[in-house]
């Protein structure tokens, strides 16, 4: 498994509402409110094998009321 942190931006007043979506689509690890340009931190885990854009499209940008995602890739922890 693979994390991978994404960044979303809400529209105003729906991140709440992106929250409870993202969460009721079972793929969050951890959820996070944040300051900023961008208004919640995902973390997620992602198959080695699965393409992590594709999953990304299908899973986190059609939630309605996100307006843009930063998604960062991780690699070897420390």
């Amino acid at each position: 498994m693979r994390a991978v942190f994404v960044q979303l931006q809400c529209a105003p007043g729906k991140t709440y509402e992106v929250a409870d979506t993202l969460f009721e689509r079972e793929i969050v690890s951890e959820l996070y409110s944040t300051s900023g340009e961008y208004d919640l931190l995902m973390k997620i885990y992602v198959e080695g094998e699965e393409d992590i854009g594709k999953f990304i499209n299908d899973n986190v940008a059609n939630v309605p009321g996100i307006s843009r995602s930063l998604t960062t890739l991780t690699f070897k922890a420390f």
